[in-house]
């Protein structure tokens, strides 16, 4: 018997029609041509691994996210990769085992269980860049400057870029002694910004009253430069760990504010997303329209040990599909305002053609002899005389 409903999708599973197909396919090119120019190869990993492998590192936080499955030739325990950067970990240290600096780039599509709060998406089309074998802020630097580029050649504007080093809360945990379930409880509390709760888990902790008064402070160190200084003023009995992930971060934004003066850059130091994958400065970016980010990374040293070859590494990523929808809107947004201006000498015509585009507006004029009109040129909007005056009048 036939299935009711046979054309429905799974929830938070979802297809790609022909226009949106080919505006995704055009912005894929022109950011992996954009890597290939930055001089990272493109890599292309298996859609089903071995669960080992897609578990290690990160891999360990995605576990919930992770669909698993049985291989009916081996009986070993597959899974459908819920994230790429361990495979593409495992080409660096496995299969490429180069000694110099590795650039590698990726996109393909990936599949989680569920999806998040804010996005109920189950497969996304993850799209990065890592850089293995530098251990130095400047491979750091230049993945955040490779992520936003590529968010340029989307088109985003207003991106404000979030700062943070995982490094901060592990030395104040080992400096405290805390046990595997202290660090965890603590870690989640701090995640949530769950002030009382993390006040409670501190006040039964067994150190002195000048850790418990650091861990407290942790969530309130975020802002704007300023907050560097205020957390080395309550940091200022942390270990040279802690004053070195602070130095780091001062560096690395300084370095991107001389390359990108007009860019945002704020400081989460309770931030810890990717804790047990990531080891040093993680970063994301976000803009005014969305409400998470919208690409993210971050340091990872050492992901290849488990592959043989534990290598320095840092990375980006962000989800293609997410990027194209953000991309579409900015071009219709873009094509709303074309306005079509008639061929005329008229001086009040030329005048108002240059009052609208002093003010950003797109205003295109009509040739003398050409063919078509205003909507076969994208425009919503016409100038038309009214008495003495040019005024712009919508289409109908």
């Amino acid at each position: 018997m036939q299935q009711k409903d046979s054309w429905l999708l799974p929830d938070g599973i979802d297809e790609i029609l022909p226009e949106d197909a080919k505006h995704l396919e055009c912005l894929r090119r022109k950011i992996l041509d954009m890597f290939a120019c930055w001089g990272y190869e493109l890599v292309i990993p298996p859609f089903i691994d071995y669960l080992d492998s897609l578990l290690t590192g990160s891999g360990h936080d995605l576990e919930l996210q992770t669909f698993k499955l049985t291989d009916q030739l081996s009986g070993e325990m597959l899974g459908v990769r819920a994230d790429m950067t361990p495979q593409v970990a495992r080409i660096d240290a496995h299969n490429l085992k180069y000694e110099w600096p590795t650039r590698l780039c990726y996109v393909g599509t990936i599949l989680h269980t569920r999806g998040d709060a804010l996005e109920k998406t189950r497969s996304p089309m993850q799209i990065g860049a890592e850089l293995y074998g530098h251990a130095g802020k400047e491979s750091d630097v230049e993945v955040i400057r490779l992520m936003l580029e590529t968010l340029a050649i989307t088109g985003l504007q207003n991106v404000h870029l979030d700062l943070g080093h995982v490094g901060i809360y592990r030395a104040l945990s080992r400096q405290a002694g805390l046990t595997e379930a202290q660090e965890t409880a603590l870690f989640d509390a701090l995640q949530r910004k769950a002030k009382p709760e993390l006040q409670e888990l501190v006040a039964d902790l067994a150190i002195d009253d000048m850790l418990k008064a650091m861990f407290l402070k942790l969530p309130e160190l975020n802002g704007g430069k300023e907050t560097l200084d205020k957390a080395r003023a309550v940091l200022s009995n942390a270990d040279d760990n802690v004053k070195q992930a602070l130095a780091d971060l001062e560096a690395i934004a300084e370095n991107l504010t001389i390359k990108y003066p007009s860019l945002p850059v704020s400081f989460d130091l309770s931030e810890l997303r990717g804790y047990h994958y990531h080891t040093g400065v993680v970063f994301a970016a976000f803009i005014p329209s969305v409400g998470r980010e919208i690409a993210r990374g971050g340091r990872y040293d050492n992901i290849g040990a488990i592959f043989g070859r534990a290598r320095p590494a840092t990375g980006f990523s962000a989800d293609l599909k997410l990027l194209s929808v953000l991309s579409k809107e900015i071009n219709q947004r873009e094509q709303r305002a074309r306005i079509f201006a008639p061929c005329s000498d008229d001086l009040a015509l030329s005048e108002k053609i240059r009052e609208l585009r002093a003010q950003g507006q797109v205003v295109i004029q009509q040739l003398s002899g050409q063919t078509g009109n205003a909507k076969d040129l994208g425009c919503t909007s016409i100038l038309e005389k009214d008495n003495q005056n040019w005024v712009v009048r919508a289409l109908a």
